[in-house]
């Protein structure tokens, strides 16, 4: 399988806010014409929501799943002089350099769990992903699924990964349960979580955990009080990470446990 990369393009034009994402996310065009959902480095937790967005979107990507193209975004402080809101223009200029974006996929709707039922297989997988990535935010209130020609797209991992905001221990909390599983939205749908555990297990290798690592740029590993240089940096994402998967049966077991105690 050949290594992943990541195209980078420059934002040409702000578009939009989504004001119904707490860090203002916008949609923007590119100098390549395309419109993307870009996600702020200056916002919310700053680059590690970027690195979580970045390093979740493209395991799931490895193991089959489906997510929005993910690339890297040069932004010009410039482009806050023609926005009228000086919140954009506080955030814009906050976060000039190298940001990230989602392909924005037009005419694709929020999942709905009522009118939408995945597959099993669909379903077990991607809960085993966000439960490999402890992945807070796909909950009911908020699924950060889409559908989109008929098919379920992940988006918005920035606040999975939350290992990082503390890396005391780091390694130890690998093998934890991710209790949080069970008010994950396509719970009651995930009724094949074991051939799902061997299934991303196959996709998600070790090799794969320290290519995608070595996607994160350089200007959003900014803790040189921890780490001695940026490849220490990214060791230690794809050091918990190749933990975390060896130790896949502690949070299946704890989702199979969670499920059983479904009403």
């Amino acid at each position: 399988m050949p290594r992943p990369t990541l195209r980078t393009v420059c934002a040409h034009r702000y578009v939009t806010p989504l004001r119904e994402g707490g860090s203002l996310p916008a949609i923007i065009e590119a100098d390549d014409q395309g419109l993307y959902v870009l996600k702020f480095r200056g916002a919310g937790q700053g680059p590690k929501a970027l690195i979580a967005e970045l390093v979740c979107g493209e395991l799931a990507r490895v193991a089959g799943l489906a997510v929005p193209e993910i690339v890297l975004v040069e932004l010009e402080a410039e482009l806050a002089r023609t926005e009228p809101d000086p919140e954009i223009q506080d955030l814009i200029r906050a976060s000039a350099g190298l940001n990230l974006a989602l392909d924005y996929l037009p005419g694709s709707v929020t999942f709905d769990p009522l009118a939408d039922q995945p597959a099993a297989d669909i379903a077990s997988a991607i809960v085993w992903h966000d439960a490999f990535v402890t992945n807070v935010d796909r909950t009911p209130r908020n699924s950060n699924l889409l559908m989109w020609h008929r098919r379920l797209w992940l988006i918005d991992h920035g606040a999975a990964l939350y290992f990082h905001h503390s890396w005391d221990g780091h390694l130890d909390r690998a093998a934890s349960p991710f209790a949080l599983v069970r008010d994950h939205v396509l719970l009651p749908f995930a009724a094949a979580l074991p051939e799902a555990d061997q299934r991303m297990r196959e996709a998600i290798t070790p090799q794969a955990i320290a290519d995608i690592v070595a996607l994160i740029p350089d200007a959003w590993l900014d803790e040189p009080e921890v780490f001695a240089d940026h490849a220490a940096h990214r060791q230690a994402y794809a050091d918990y990470l190749t933990r975390r998967l060896a130790a896949s049966h502690v949070f299946v077991e704890e989702a199979i446990r969670a499920r059983s105690q479904l009403r």
